[in-house]
């Protein structure tokens, strides 16, 4: 089963405003140097003070579907540097990652790379990511899995997509199919992850855990499953079978979409 994903700038983000007060205008960040703007005197034009008003008011009154990514990036931006023009840095990390979901899920290295980003940039831009994982959680946790579907792959696109190296992650449900653990049994390297079907079926008995579901992530973006995620499954599923456990779905997530075992025939 495949899907398209949502734009990023579909889901809902924090708004940092920057300070309103005297001396607003004034370049004191210490990244500003980086950041086009600021005149001579150290203050920002008034063009940029209003621009900035301007995005505020309009995210405030008509919400984040109507702004393309580089306007709610910098809104993102001016909790970090609240004295300059932050539209070329909001500009130069789309360039570098490609759209909003790739700049807030890079790492802190990633995004220094980038010239004018610093701890403060970073620490935004992080808190965002944070924030949005927390949300798709919150929509799934302790809710039937099976009938919030949607919210589901949502919450795991959030947390899987864009990794550079693969992640195994297992749902554990309860009778009703509500999750009561999301639980990382493994990291690997860009194209492999360690995966122990009696260490998930011991984990699932701890829980007192009645299904599961298995989701890993490529970071190729490819979710065409490997013989050697079929081979793991079969493994889990088996086993599972055996302690009157049912293995829901085994979901592996790229960058645009996923791919289901069970709507591939799989299980």
């Amino acid at each position: 089963m495949t899907r398209q994903r949502r734009s990023f700038a579909e889901m809902p983000m924090p708004l940092f405003a920057g300070p309103e007060g005297p001396g607003a205008g004034t370049v004191t960040d210490a990244l500003a140097p980086s950041v086009s703007g600021a005149l001579p005197d150290g203050r920002l034009p008034s063009y940029i003070r209003d621009h900035r008003k301007r995005l505020r008011a309009r995210f405030l009154d008509g919400g984040a579907a109507a702004m393309p990514d580089y306007e709610l990036l910098e809104l993102l931006l001016f909790g970090a540097i609240p004295r300059a023009d932050v539209k070329p840095l909001a500009r130069a990390l789309l360039d570098r990652f490609g759209d909003l979901a790739a700049v807030i899920s890079a790492t802190p290295v990633q995004l220094k790379t980038v010239d004018g980003v610093g701890d403060a940039v970073v620490g935004v831009l992080k808190l965002a990511e944070a924030m949005a994982a927390r949300l798709a959680r919150a929509k799934v946790l302790n809710r039937p899995v099976i009938s919030s579907w949607d919210a589901l792959l949502d919450y795991c696109h959030t947390a899987m997509a864009h990794s550079e190296t693969e992640q195994f992650r297992v749902l554990f449900l309860d009778r009703k199919n509500a999750l009561i653990a999301d639980e990382q049994q493994g990291r690997g390297t860009v194209d492999h992850v360690p995966v122990y079907p009696r260490e998930v079926l011991r984990r699932a008995l701890e829980l007192n855990a009645s299904a599961l579901i298995l989701v890993h992530n490529h970071p190729s973006g490819d979710p065409q499953p490997s013989q050697a995620d079929i081979t793991m499954t079969d493994q889990i599923r088996c086993g599972a079978e055996a302690l009157s456990i049912t293995l829901h779905d085994h979901l592996i997530i790229g960058r645009e979409r996923e791919a289901s075992f069970r709507s591939l025939g799989l299980l």
